[in-house]
């Protein structure tokens, strides 16, 4: 299996890997909030139930004691309950009784609770009602509704608590005349008290504020330590692409001094012929050049590029390829400060590309203003539709056509020239039609 399709496959591995990670660490975390969300909802029922009961046992025996105290020493109460079940007195008299008798006892309670509870800072409303009146022993309800009989200031509006309560009342009557039993009342009384912590929320996440912090913190402290190891694991895989791609282009660019060497030798072997001793010393320096750039691909060590440098690249192209016609129009007047191996890749990618796609004659145009360097290859060849300029430049991509070439590759060579002009901050532009040819213009700058 060729050595870049293992580059690729190996490196699309290890993308996809991370990717499940990262998938796999989001669901796993999406449930632990999930389950310490659980944690503390049921962390702070307890926490409110706790504060409800305490509540309860400060409050209830106060409750109890006034209504106590209206059962035996309030025969008034009884008594309107009397009249009220033998019609003696209309509903809205009835009603305006215990209306009355709640605005009498309310500022009591609403005192009594406020200091119960002023250390704790609680804001306690309570309420005592009278759910039902039921006249035995027919049971007759004598409510429509219930009836409050004692409240705080603050309202009960959504009770967090409550206790309910059932006695049996009677009340007599004697004539005072005959001094007989006139009537002989029964009735059962249902009573609820309700309890509202008002400020029940601030509270409870006040006295868990320590406990919510640490699971944050925790949360927290599990992203963080995941997010270093998904930078770790992104530095890690930029580093192990940037070695695969050195070697994926290094291994490329042996091919041509590799394939001239092998023509060169079959010559030799054939025709003794002196002028092809400095063709072998170039491709021979060539490959010396790049197996440095494989041991130390961070050398950064600049070897500019002769002005006949340039004619040789392409005069070693021409002798690779005999049945293509290759010119370069050569304007260059000096050596230009870009490094030699990056400029005879381009032009060896771009010329080659020409080839493998069915050109005959190639015009390599050369030439420098001020500080930009200009090249253009213009080919006769089969072109590249429009539909894939921008796809022609990635890696492994090949232009798809039903025409078969000789020559092979494996799409790295636009690739590679498109580094190459991004390392110098340079542009390249394509102009290319179906059976009209193909023109690659690039333009970059450079130091005098």
């Amino acid at each position: 299996m060729p050595w870049a399709f293992v580059s690729k496959f190996y490196l699309c591995f290890m993308v996809s890997q991370n990717r499940i990670i990262i998938v796999v660490f989001t669901v796993l975390f999406l449930i632990l909030i999930g389950i310490q969300g659980f944690f503390m909802y049921k962390t702070y029922l307890v926490k409110e139930k706790e504060i409800y009961r305490y509540v309860l046992d400060r409050s209830t025996g106060f409750i109890d004691h006034l209504e106590e105290r209206d059962r035996h020493q309030d025969d008034q109460m009884m008594k309107e309950v009397v009249d009220y079940a033998h019609k003696d007195i209309r509903e809205k008299q009835f009603l305006n009784y215990f209306e009355f008798k709640k605005r009498n006892y309310q500022k009591e309670l609403s005192n009594y609770i406020d200091q119960q509870f002023k250390d704790e800072g609680y804001r306690v409303a309570v309420e005592l009602k009278y759910n039902s009146i039921i006249q035995l022993p027919d049971s007759t309800q004598l409510l429509k509704k219930p009836i409050v009989l004692y409240e705080t200031l603050d309202k009960v509006k959504k009770p967090g608590t409550q206790t309910t309560g059932s006695w049996n009342s009677s009340s007599t009557s004697v004539d005072d005349e005959t001094k007989k039993l006139k009537r002989n009342d029964h009735f059962k009384i249902f009573s609820e008290t309700n309890y509202q912590v008002l400020n029940i929320k601030k509270i409870v996440f006040r006295e868990l504020a320590s406990l919510i912090i640490l699971c944050i913190l925790i949360l927290g402290a599990v992203v963080w330590l995941f997010v270093l190891t998904v930078k770790n694991l992104i530095k890690q895989q930029k580093q192990v692409e940037i070695l695969h791609t050195a070697v994926d282009n290094i291994s490329h660019e042996f091919r041509t001094p590799i394939a001239t060497l092998k023509v060169a030798s079959k010559s030799l072997k054939k025709n003794w012929n002196k002028e092809n001793l400095p063709l072998i010393d170039r491709q021979i320096s060539r490959l010396e050049h790049l197996m440095l750039r494989l041991e130390n691909p961070s050398d950064k060590e600049l070897i500019p590029i002769e002005k006949e440098e340039w004619d040789d690249c392409i005069q070693d192209l021409q002798f690779l390829h005999p049945n293509v016609e290759i010119i370069i129009e050569n304007e260059i007047s000096g050596p230009l400060f870009l490094h030699k191996t990056d400029m005879e890749t381009i032009l060896k990618n771009l010329c080659e590309n020409s080839v493998k796609y069915g050109a005959t004659k190639i015009i390599v145009e050369v030439k420098n203003a001020g500080n930009r360097l200009f090249i253009r290859v213009c080919d006769n060849g089969l072109g590249i539709d429009k539909k894939e300029h921008k796809a022609v430049f990635e890696k492994f991509y090949r232009v798809q056509s039903n025409n078969i070439h000789n020559t092979k590759g494996l799409g790295l060579g636009l690739f590679l020239v498109k580094n190459l002009v991004q390392k110098y901050n340079g542009e390249i532009l394509l102009e290319s039609e179906l059976n009209k040819g193909t023109v690659f213009k690039i333009e970059l700058p450079y130091e005098t």
